[in-house]
Order: C-alpha cells, then sequence, then structure tokens
C-alpha cells in the first residue's frame, strides 16, 4: 500500500498566507510510558520550495529509525523559523493527569518560540486550553510536515532524556531500551526493585500475584 506523502493543506487551511501568517505544528512525546516526563514540540517551517524535498520527506517519528529521526532532527533545527521543545514533569502528570500534563507541555512548546504563530495545529483529537488560533488533526504527524517535525523534535528529545537521565540514575530498569514503555523487561525490574522516583504512581494500581497491572491512562 502506497504512503501518501505530506502536504501543507492543513497549514493552509488554518492560514490563507503562511509567510505573514505563520502556523505551527504542535505534537507530544511521551504520554504512554510509565515513568518520565512527557515532552511536546513546536515548530514554524519555512513555506517555499527551498526545502520542500525535505519537509515533504518528514513521516510520523514512530515509523522512522532512532538514527533517522536524530538526522532529521538536526535538519529541522536548521531549517525551521522557529522551534521550541518543552516538558511537563512527573510531578505535574500525577497531580494534573497525563492528558493535561501533555497539553500543558504543548502550551509551553508554543510560548518559547522565538516566532509568534498565528495559529497552531495540535495533532490529535483535542485542542483545548490553547490560547491562539488552533485544530486538533488526527494523525497529524502523518498529514502534516509541521506536525511531522514537531513529532521527530519531540520524540528525539524525550529519547535523551531517557539514556542521559533515567538510565544514568536508575540503569536497573533499562530505561535507555524501552524508554519506560510497558515492556516485559520493564515489567519484570519494578517487579524486582519496585517503582523508583521516575515512574508515574498513578499508572499503576495494584500488585496481584507478583505481576504489576498498570491503569488505562485517559485517551490512551
Amino acid at each position: 500500500m502506497s504512503h501518501k506523502p505530506l502536504d501543507w493543506a492543513e497549514e493552509l487551511a488554518l492560514s490563507d498566507d503562511l509567510v505573514l501568517r505563520p502556523v505551527c505544528g504542535v505534537d507530544e512525546a511521551g504520554r504512554g510510558p510509565l515513568a518520565g516526563r512527557v515532552y511536546a514540540a513546536a515548530v514554524i517551517l519555512p513555506y517555499d520550495k527551498r526545502n520542500n524535498e525535505t519537509l515533504l520527506a518528514l513521516d510520523d517519528s514512530k515509523k522512522l529509525s532512532e538514527k533517522k529521526r536524530e538526522f532529521l532532527s538536526e535538519q529541522i533545527k536548521d531549517i525551521a523559523l522557529s522551534w521550541c521543545v518543552a516538558y511537563s514533569e512527573v510531578e505535574e502528570i500525577e497531580e494534573i493527569n497525563i492528558l493535561q500534563a501533555s497539553l500543558l507541555a504543548m502550551r509551553r512548546a508554543i510560548d518559547g518560540l522565538q516566532l509568534v504563530p498565528y495559529g497552531a495545529l495540535i495533532d490529535g483529537n483535542i485542542n483545548r486550553g490553547f490560547e491562539l488560533l488552533s485544530k486538533a488533526v488526527i494523525d497529524g504527524d502523518a498529514i502534516s510536515p509541521s506536525i511531522a517535525a514537531a513529532s521527530i523534535l519531540a520524540k528525539v528529545a524525550r529519547d535523551s532524556y531517557c539514556r542521559t537521565v533515567l538510565d544514568k540514575d536508575y540503569p536497573e530498569y533499562g530505561f535507555s531500551k524501552h524508554k519506560g514503555y510497558g515492556t516485559a523487561a520493564h515489567y519484570a525490574a519494578i517487579t524486582q526493585y519496585g517503582l523508583c522516583p521516575f515512574h508515574r504512581k498513578s499508572f499503576f494500581k495494584k500488585y496481584k500475584g507478583g505481576v504489576l497491572f498498570d491503569r488505562k491512562t485517559e485517551n490512551g
């Protein structure tokens, strides 16, 4: 099955002049894992033909290899008109829930842009709480170049955090490999060592027969 290339349709639907009224793409990384921060990125890409080949080659970060994401991340930073990566801490996730913490990280990323955007395309189906013109785009990281770029920056930043912070402080859990997701190896480590300070304790409801069960998070 052929994959439809990214195009600027969503950006142009939000702004009729992307040069004078630029649009940022926004995406998060890390809603699903059992531990660590949730990251978000906001990116304003140049709308011109010089970078189209690079920009339209972007795709959902989850479909790309780690090496490819890191390569594209540097390209995105080089050509972006403005970009920002932000996050919400584990304590904030516990206090306001993962959905609200993800939206908070997205708002922080938008606020951190040096160029003020006219509007924002938000990956997913929820765009509440944003002060500027915004639109939620389901599977936006496979549709919009701006959201795809944000997806890559957020994913690369969170993966780096898992390697340099989580795995460094608690190597017994294997965070550099599973990035905090609920793999069999991660569950086995939790069963053996218990929860560390970076675990999202609200994601776990109980131990039963030596098996750890995680609760279902809001909206996945």
